[in-house]
């Protein structure tokens, strides 16, 4: 069910209640039929009809939104190669040839073109349809190519497109990179101004949360912020945006320097140990909690 979007009954569509609104662009979040956990990002300006997409998993959610809008879409973003993220790129093509897509230059997005753009650390998009400006930021890890898009001067605090680096409340899985590079990748998000807003690409929040409480029981930032969520989700209301200052309370995965996270990273490595799945020495080294806490929440 397509709960993220709802049509209005004349003229544009019109999203959810957390659309995010300032003077250059607005971000819409689309649900995928096909896909009902993943955000597809829509951007685009009242007075343009063009329009940009994040991370297109499938293309039927975004033609449905053209369509009814009567708008064009221009360029995509893509922060790695999953084909939930992708997938949707062929069809999109197929209705718009002249459409540019931007995803890393080490990244094997499948049915790039000559016209697309291949991204490197530091780089930045220019969407002047939009007035905006990304800045790419390397995220390897979940996949090795994996990029985010960070533009600080959309208000308040900028904005970043995160993929499956950072969930709120959680991070991905460490696919194809170390333990240590998502360590760092994630501490290069954490010192992002506090009031910077995440759009990540899944709706992952009530099950990190449930996870966050068992690192954390007495986080009373977490419990409070559970129930928001469910109240949240059974309104049918996505649970992004969040905030990076609200992450850094919430999330075990940025929390690798809380005793509280420190000590429970340590106890699962004793706990591995004494099941003789891994002996490791227990640390309380970032790269240790973080590994320790990555490795819990796979088996939990």
């Amino acid at each position: 069910m397509n709960i993220l979007m709802t049509s209005a009954s004349a003229g544009a569509p019109r999203a959810a209640s957390k659309n995010t609104t300032c003077a250059s662009y607005r971000i819409l979040p689309l649900a995928a039929v096909s896909l009902p956990d993943n955000y597809i990002w829509l951007l685009h300006r009242d007075d343009d009809d063009a329009v940009v997409v994040v991370d297109p998993g499938e293309a039927q959610a975004v033609l449905d939104y053209l369509q009814r809008g009567q708008l064009r879409l221009t360029d995509v973003l893509i922060t790695h190669h999953h084909a939930d993220h992708t997938g949707g790129i062929p069809r999109l093509r197929q209705q718009f040839p002249q459409l540019r897509v931007y995803a890393a230059a080490n990244e094997p997005v499948a049915g790039l073109t000559a016209a697309d753009v291949r991204l490197h650390d530091g780089d930045w998009v220019e969407l002047p349809q939009l007035g905006a400006r990304f800045q790419v930021l390397a995220m390897p890890g979940h996949t090795l190519g994996h990029v985010a898009y960070h533009d600080p001067a959309h208000l308040p605090g900028g904005v970043l497109f995160s993929g499956d680096t950072l969930f709120s409340a959680g991070c991905g899985r460490v696919f194809e990179g170390s333990m240590a590079q998502m360590q760092q990748s994630l501490a290069r998000l954490r010192a992002l101004p506090a009031n910077t807003q995440i759009y990540c690409a899944h709706e992952y929040t009530a099950a990190n949360l449930r996870f966050a409480q068992a690192v954390e029981p007495k986080n009373t930032a977490i419990a409070d912020y559970a129930v928001q969520v469910v109240q949240q989700r059974e309104q049918g209301l996505p649970t992004l945006p969040s905030t990076l200052a609200l992450e850094c309370r919430i999330n075990p995965f940025l929390r690798w320097d809380a005793p509280a996270v420190q000590q429970a990273a340590i106890a699962f490595q004793q706990q591995q140990a004494a099941d003789g799945v891994e002996s490791v020495r227990p640390s309380t080294d970032a790269v240790a909690v973080f590994t320790a806490i990555r490795r819990w929440k796979n088996t939990f």
